[in-house]
């Protein structure tokens, strides 16, 4: 099915609001954080006006239905994104703190001195950070994949790289700075080969492409309910059944036990076991509601939508003259995400300039830091799309672009 991108603007309020300068608002930071449509507003919002009490304690019928609600979200995201149980999809504030989970319950439990953990070079920091905080604790060592200039991942020497001693193997999915989408799975395959297991970074992947995590063999998913139209502070930790029992919590207090005394304590049984806490639970049902309305569109549509928008935004852009976009060429392996540089011209400068045109793209180096530094520059501007982008929001990034370099021609020829 064709999405329309027009009607589908409808649905999102922010998207027909006016910038604080008078211009129509035309958003390509999806990459960072989708907008919300209305479904997602209003569930949220009647959580708290019609259906607001904790959760998993109370007998009263209030808590029991707010009860209901967030496990029912729970299964509703288990069969979104094809997992094979529901107590294996684990409610958290984020990719970020899902990974974390991980490094600290699973890492701190398997990891240990002269062992290695494989990462890639490209890796967001939040992939990168809490394994480099494992390894200085345990006294392991961080081996990491390169890219290509294509910027896919370079598997030339992965049997080397992923050996007897690799422990587990975090990457991403899919590029949050070039929107390359990796080929994961002979790196998965090796890595099984060895006894080591997977976690892939699904923060981009999970908003943009039908995932299935029982076809794809991965031991850890992680993603984020922001950037797929659902609320902030609301993630999910996907894991092997069997790996998630066998880890220790990471956090303890309410709801994660079974029995307390003053000295010792045992634990309650998944999915509570890793969920200490009250979470948050308006935004949970709100994802729900973000997973209905990505449902009814069709994730296979969203990401033709991506890719004929990207396409087009490839082609106009390239005809602008003195710009570098960061990415692999085929069309295949890239989602709705093109970062670039514009020559003599900061990417800061860029966005401000844009931001005065009523065009919200993200600059600078994206939590990418190290991938930056081994491309030699500052940052990138990174434009990134969603099903509510139409082929108008690119002509006025272009057109903004172009006036952009016209204003840094004048200055240069001061």
């Amino acid at each position: 099915m064709k999405l329309d991108p027009y009607r589908i603007k409808e649905d999102f309020p922010i998207l027909s609001t006016l910038t604080p300068n008078g211009k129509p608002l035309v958003y390509l930071d999806n990459g960072a954080s989708s907008q919300k449509p209305k479904s997602v507003i209003e569930g949220t919002s009647k959580y708290y006006e019609e259906e607001n009490a904790n959760i998993h304690r109370g007998i009263y019928h209030l808590s029991q239905h707010a009860t209901e609600l967030f496990e029912k979200s729970r299964i509703k995201a288990s069969h979104f994104f094809g997992s094979p149980c529901a107590k294996s999809m684990i409610f958290t504030r984020g990719a970020t703190e899902s990974i974390n989970l991980v490094a600290q319950a699973w890492g701190r439990t398997n990891v240990s001195a002269g062992d290695e953990i494989v990462l890639s070079v490209q890796e967001h920091h939040s992939n990168l950070v809490p394994w480099q905080m494992l390894a200085q604790e345990k006294g392991a060592v961080l081996r990491f994949i390169p890219i290509k200039e294509d910027t896919t991942y370079d598997l030339t020497d992965l049997n080397t790289i992923i050996n007897r001693k690799t422990k587990i193997v975090a990457v991403s999915h899919m590029s949050n700075v070039t929107g390359t989408i990796h080929d994961v799975k002979p790196i998965i395959a090796r890595a099984h080969q060895m006894g080591a297991k997977v976690l892939l970074d699904g923060a981009q992947s999970a908003s943009h492409l039908k995932i299935n995590l029982a076809s794809l063999d991965v031991d850890f998913y992680a993603f984020s309910a922001h950037k797929m139209m659902g609320p902030t502070g609301v993630g999910m930790l996907y894991g092997r059944e069997e790996i998630l029992e066998a880890m220790p919590p990471w956090l303890g207090g309410g709801d994660m036990i079974e029995n307390v005394d003053l000295e010792i304590s045992t634990y309650a049984n998944l999915p509570a076991k890793l969920e200490a806490g009250t979470p948050n639970i308006a935004g949970v049902i709100g994802f729900a509601y973000a997973l209905d309305y990505l449902t009814k569109l069709g994730m296979e549509n969203i990401h033709e939508h991506e890719m004929e928008i990207t396409e087009y935004a490839l082609t106009k852009l390239n005809r602008l003259g003195g710009i570098t976009i960061y990415g692999t060429e085929d069309m295949e392996k890239r989602g709705g995400v093109i970062s670039f540089t514009l020559e003599g011209v900061h990417p800061h400068d860029v966005g401000s300039i844009l931001d005065e045109e009523g065009i919200a793209i993200r600059v600078g180096h994206h939590c990418c830091q190290p991938l930056m530094k081994q491309w030699k520059i500052p940052g990138t501007c990174r434009a990134s799309f969603y099903a509510y982008t139409t082929k108008e929001d690119v002509d006025s990034l272009v057109a903004s672009l172009e006036k952009v370099k016209s204003i840094f021609s004048r200055v240069a020829k001061r």
